[in-house]
Formats: structure tokens, sequence, C-alpha cells
């Protein structure tokens, strides 16, 4: 991907270094779970119930955190890739519905995170959270991609963030809240399809950037694209559940297989045509 010497996002909150603990008297991790489970009983929805709980930013001393020269270079890579999502969706907002972009922010964090959402550590891999309109990555995972996944390459850790500021233009568009409304109205095979549909979307808004950010930037190389479906193929369930327990377990796939990932990414980035990413509606993923 073309990227040095290019705008780098500032909608950055650089975390990196700082522990997960919030300032005195914030909500602890055991104590918000009691919180949610007691709201669920309830029949209360957790996420709203998150909106009003006041996380608190980590205050660890980070004077001795010292990111390698390659870790800098992956901070930048990734700020130019937040920025050419907003220049895309920006340009898309105003001129499919005359409204403006509300910029998400893109927290950098090492080891573990809190966010409105709740805490999460590295391990659970970069996310979206729809309350704080915050994407949370963790840059040890384009080390996961390259050495775990088999998936190298700079598009790829692209792919991954152009892939979670869909879910904020999903969460904008008003799809996430439809999801997370069936939470408990119907069955969980029904309700990870429904997850299903909502990840793959995110799929195709990664690819649809990708064609309109070559369009408006000129940013692609030779064999980026290529990365792009390398890292979706890699994180298919069902590569992942056959890699993990052996087997495949379709009724528990939350994100779709590594084909259907590959097929809506890829559909995105040739059609450039956001009416082609309903999901929802269509009747074979």
């Amino acid at each position: 991907m073309r990227w040095q010497g290019r705008r780098q996002s500032g909608n950055v909150d650089d975390r990196r270094g700082m522990g997960s603990m919030g300032k005195r008297g914030s909500i602890g991790c055991g104590g918000l779970i009691v919180i949610l489970l007691i709201s669920w009983l309830l029949g209360g929805n957790p996420l709203q119930l998150l909106e009003t709980v006041e996380m608190a930013a980590p205050q660890t001393n980070t004077q001795n955190y010292q990111p390698s020269a390659e870790e800098e270079q992956l901070a930048a890579f990734v700020k130019v890739v937040l920025a050419d999502t907003e220049d895309v969706w920006n340009k898309i907002f105003m001129e499919t519905y005359g409204e403006d972009y509300p910029d998400p922010t893109l927290v950098l964090f090492t080891g573990s995170v809190q966010s409105a959402c709740g805490f999460a550590s590295a391990a659970t891999g970069p996310f979206y959270c729809p309350p704080d309109q915050r994407v949370y990555i963790d840059l040890s995972f384009y080390d996961d991609l390259k050495n775990k996944f088999g998936a190298p390459g700079d598009f790829a850790m692209a792919y991954v963030v152009a892939h979670e500021v869909g879910h904020h233009v999903q969460n904008l568009l008003g799809y996430t809240d439809k999801v997370h409304q069936m939470r408990g109205q119907v069955s969980e095979r029904e309700y990870n399809q429904l997850s299903v549909r909502l990840e793959l979307q995110a799929d195709f808004l990664a690819g649809f950037w990708a064609h309109h950010a070559q369009e408006m930037n000129d940013i692609l190389e030779k064999g980026d694209i290529a990365e792009a479906l390398n890292a979706a193929n890699a994180i298919g369930d069902d590569r992942l559940q056959r890699q993990s327990q052996g087997r495949v377990v379709p009724d528990a796939f939350t994100h779709g297989t590594s084909e259907q990932r590959m097929r809506w990414f890829r559909r995105g980035f040739e059609t450039g045509d956001l009416s082609q990413g309903d999901t929802f509606s269509a009747t074979s993923l």
C-alpha cells in the first residue's frame, strides 16, 4: 500500500504502555459483570447500560514504555489507513445521505484496555465498541496475522482496520442496534446467523472502502488485494474452528466462513456500490 508521507489521522487515542485500571472510584471488572448480569436478568439491554457507566481513562505511568521502531512505523501506517477511511466515508455520507460522517476514534493499546464495552485483552483481537464509537487495536495483532494466521502484508492489516471502521458505519446506519436488539428474542443459533450477516457486511464495507480509496488516493500496489483476501480467508469461522478444535460447527459461526468473508470483501471492492452490501436481505451468503 502506498502510505508513506501521506496524511495521518488525528483521531487517535494512543494508550500504548498504559494499564487497564481506571481512576479511583471507577467500577472494576467484577462490579461491572455483576451490574450487567442484573441488567440481563431484569430484561435490560447491557449495551445501553454500558453507555451510562463511566469508564475512566488509564492512569498508569508510561514513561518507561519504549515502542520499537517497527511498532512506531506500524502505528503510523494504521493512522494513514484511518485517514483514508475518513476521506472515503466523509465523501460517501455526504453524497449518499447528505450528512456529515462522524469520524470514529482509534485507540492503540498494549496488553489490555478498558472500553465502554468492558475490559478486553490483546487476545480479543481488534474490535469496535458502539457505545463509545471507538476502534481498539493492539498492534501486536499484526504479528498474529503474519505468524499465527499466515496472512502477512501491510494491506492485510489495512483490511482489519477497514473492517472495524465498517462496524462504525453499520452502527451509524442502525444495523448494529437492530441485531443487538434481537439478543434474547431469538435462539442462539438464529442470533449467530444475524451476527454472521453483520460481520460479512463489514467485510463488504472494507472492500467498498478499498475501491473508493483507490479512486481517491491511488493507494493500491500489486498484491494488496490478494493480501486482504488472504487475511479474510485466514480468519473465517470454519478455518479457525478446524484449527482450534479439529472440527467445524456451522451453528456456532459468528463471522462467516473463509469463502464468505473473501466473497463479500471482493464484492465490495469490485462493485464499489453500497447497495450491493445488504447482507440482511441476501437469500444466500
